[in-house]
């Protein structure tokens, strides 16, 4: 099944799978939204997932699709190689390519994940080596951990970082973000858990067991 909001793209996805022979492409849909339902009709083998949708994205849809669907893998392609990576990866992705990618890699990709194998990209392996050298503590999070506070994986991963007394600037290196992206990310985690400042924050992860 393949799953962009654009739709040259998802259709031209389609066109050039269905013309490689070994892959049948069962549905396609516009967001997250239609590849939840169409997965529960359609019992696809992998889902070719973008990320970057309306309603509801590619991380949260690989998310419940994977807990409501384990038997359907899924494989990310899109134009990003950001922070969105482990995001994804931790959601239940099996692969992770981008839009770059030729048709064939493309195929192994859906047979490797088929077939329980995880297909990374060389750029996002580079990436992911870069975070086990940084030691990023968001690696041990556990996809479907439930999170206190409405708090969400991200933030999560940046109030792990606080916790380890990490500035502003190394949480941007370390999740591939801009400080204005962490401010973000800081600003909504500290007025869902109701910290006025770093050491507030702090106390609470460690409190909550996501203290390093």
């Amino acid at each position: 099944m393949v799953v962009d909001d654009q739709t040259v793209v998802r259709e031209g996805l389609v066109t050039i799978l269905d013309l490689l022979g070994d892959v049948e492409v069962v549905a396609d849909g516009a967001d997250g939204n239609d590849a939840l339902s169409l997965v529960e009709a359609h019992h696809p083998d992998v889902v070719l997932m973008d990320l970057r949708m309306p309603h509801c994205d590619g991380v949260e849809a690989t998310r419940r699709i994977r807990a409501a669907h384990p038997d359907t893998q899924v494989v990310v392609l899109t134009t990003y190689d950001d922070e969105s990576v482990l995001a994804a990866l931790a959601a239940g992705a099996r692969g992770y390519l981008t839009k770059d990618a030729g048709s064939r890699q493309i195929a192994q990709a859906l047979h490797a994940a088929r077939d329980g194998q995880a297909v990374l990209g060389a750029d996002i392996q580079a990436k992911l080596l870069t975070a086990a050298a940084n030691q990023v503590p968001f690696l041990a999070t556990a996809p479907g951990s439930p999170l206190p506070d409405g708090l969400t994986l991200r933030e999560v991963d940046v109030l792990r970082l606080i916790a380890a007394r990490r500035s502003n600037p190394e949480i941007a290196a370390t999740l591939f973000v801009s400080e204005t992206t962490v401010k973000t990310h800081i600003n909504h985690l500290f007025a869902k858990i109701g910290a006025r400042n770093r050491v507030q924050a702090v106390r609470y992860a460690y409190d909550h067991g996501l203290g390093s």
